[in-house]
Parts: structure tokens; C-alpha cells; sequence
């Protein structure tokens, strides 16, 4: 179902203040019923979201995370499961490193803060896997605090609406932070509200290839409408690289079976899954090297895999 055009009430397209309302005021009542957003939420809940956010859709996450939080519902549980646990648990969301990482967190936080997520920026970022991002949105989305909270999407907004291009650079530059944090309002309900707001913008309207223009609370404001929707300027430095065919999906697949699997699995079992020995080679060391398997070796038997034992894990 399309989303419904908004008001256009007449306002300064160069006021900050306007840009802002406008879209709090579309959010308010667009806003996607999400359980990391409700009154109920933790900011363990939060912090789990965003980091399988990361490159992943929430329709993909949703399930995921429900289990998550059914299974770990606060850093202490998580810090306490099997490796082996956690990776099933993450199953197909992609970039399983980041469930490791989000394991160390947990044993960060329940050692150093008594099993509370911090409340500072600082205290975050100090946190295996938290990065500026993540550690902004925390801020905001969970202790409804001030921050600057610069994802994918909202990067997309401020590139149009302010800046008049298609699409920001395909790196973060330092001069889109001091921007975004300009338009940050002062107090932390609104600068939080904003942050939420303009996000969702970007993921339900002004997205990258199919901007919904005519739904948009600012679209007789974007500077980049006004000036005739100009191409993406940085289109030659962009890259994107076929799934298949990729380590990437190499390591998928190996991921996948040894999930799946009780026991340890032979490699000829292994060897049934790639075409290319020396590509599948390569996959299999750097998944031992990341700690996302462990190969099991005797004097007298071919090699065996399955996922990192780790802590034993609680009763679910």
C-alpha cells in the first residue's frame, strides 16, 4: 500500500527547524511498530537490533531477534551461551562474525558495568563491536538521549533534502558529520525523535532506488527536487560485487551445514558443497581464523568441522 502524500503547508524550505517538524510529524504517524521501539524495550533489545541491522533488513531480523531476546534476554544470559548457540541462533542473517562480537559485548558488559548497558557515548564505543554508529543510536533509541545518529539511510536524507544530490559519497566524510550534527536539535527527546524519524525516512520514502517522492513530508523543500533530481555524481566509485561465486558465499554454505549439523562433519562431507578445492581451502582456514569453526585433527583420521564449542550454554 502506498503511503499517503502529505500536507504541503507552505514553509521556509532553508529553515532547519521546519525540515525537522515536517518529518517528526510524518514519523509520528508512520512509524513501523517495532518491538526495539516499543515503551517496553531494554537497552540490551537495542543494542542486539542494531547489530543485526547492520546490513541486514529488518524483515530478515524481526524473527531473529525475537528469538534472541526470548533465549538472551540481557547480557548476562548471552555472555554465558555456547559459541555454538550463538551461531545457530544468528542463522542466516550474514556477517556471523558480528554474533561473536556481540557475545564479547555481553561478557564486557557483564563483567565491567555489572550487566548494564552504559549510558555514554565513551563507555560504548570502549565496547568490542560498537562502533559511532551503533554507539549513537543506543544513546538515542534506548536512553532517549542526544546524539548523532548517522546511518545509510539517514545519510540519503541529508543528501538530498539538504545537499541536492542523488546520493551521498560512498565513504562518511567528516564534513556530513558536522553537518548532521548541526541539524541535531538541543534538547534529547526532540534530537532522538529526529534521529528515529529520519531514519525511517530513508527506509520507507527516500530510499536509494525508488524514492517515493510524492510521499515525502519535505518534498517541495528537498533541495535535491528543486534541482531536477540530478544523477548520482559518485556512480563510477561505486561497487558492487555478484553474490555468486564469492567466498562470501562459500563460507555461507559451510556455515550453513555445520549449523545444521550434531556432530562434527567430515571434509569430504564438506567437499560436496563448492566446486573449487583451493577457493573452499581458503573459506575453510578463514573461517577457523575468525572463530566461526574449528577443525578437529587426529594422526589417523581426515579432518572434521563444526562450530566453536566455547562456554557451555544455559537451558533455554
Amino acid at each position: 500500500m502506498p503511503l499517503a502524500r502529505p500536507s504541503t503547508a507552505p514553509t521556509d524550505a532553508r529553515d532547519p527547524d521546519d525540515v525537522r517538524a515536517a518529518i517528526s510529524a510524518w514519523f509520528v504517524a508512520h512509524a513501523r511498530d517495532l518491538p526495539w521501539r516499543r515503551p517496553d524495550r531494554t537497552a540490551w533489545g537495542v543494542l542486539v537490533s542494531e547489530v543485526m541491522l547492520q546490513q541486514t533488513p529488518v524483515v530478515r531480523v524481526l524473527p531473529a531477534w525475537t528469538d534472541w531476546m526470548d533465549w538472551w534476554p540481557t547480557p548476562a544470559d548471552l555472555a554465558a551461551a555456547s559459541t555454538a548457540d550463538v551461531l545457530r541462533a544468528w542463522g542466516r542473517l550474514g556477517y556471523p562474525r558480528r554474533a561473536l562480537r556481540l557475545q564479547e559485548c555481553a561478557r564486557t558488559i557483564t563483567e565491567r558495568h555489572g550487566g548494564a548497558v552504559p549510558r555514554t557515548e565513551v563507555e560504548l564505543l570502549a565496547l568490542p563491536g560498537v562502533g559511532a554508529y551503533t554507539a549513537a543510536a543506543v544513546i538515542a533509541f534506548a536512553y532517549g538521549g542526544r546524539s548523532v545518529v548517522l546511518d545509510t539511510n539517514v545519510r540519503r536524507v541529508l543528501a538530498r533534502a539538504i545537499g541536492g544530490v542523488a546520493l551521498p559519497p560512498p565513504s562518511q566524510t567528516v564534513a556530513e558529520v558536522r553537518s548532521a550534527a548541526a541539524l541535531v536539535p538541543l534538547d534529547p527527546a526532540e534530537a532522538a525523535l529526529w534521529a528515529a524519524a529520519s531514519m525511517e525516512l530513508g527506509a520507507l520514502v527516500c530510499t536509494a532506488r525508488a524514492p517515493q517522492c510524492p510521499a515525502c513530508p519535505i518534498e517541495a523543500r528537498c533541495a535535491w527536487r528543486q534541482a531536477g533530481q540530478p544523477t548520482d555524481v559518485h556512480l563510477a566509485r561505486r561497487r558492487t560485487q555478484a553474490w555468486a561465486g564469492t567466498d562470501r558465499q562459500a563460507r555461507g554454505r559451510v556455515m550453513a551445514l555445520l549449523r545444521e549439523a550434531l556432530e562434527p562433519v567430515p571434509r569430504a562431507a564438506i567437499d560436496g558443497l563448492w566446486p573449487d578445492r583451493d577457493q573452499l581451502d581458503r573459506c575453510l582456514d578463514s573461517l577457523v581464523a575468525d572463530g566461526l569453526a574449528q577443525e578437529l585433527t587426529t594422526e589417523t583420521a581426515p579432518p572434521r568441522y563444526r562450530l566453536p564449542a566455547g562456554t557451555v550454554a544455559a537451558d533455554r
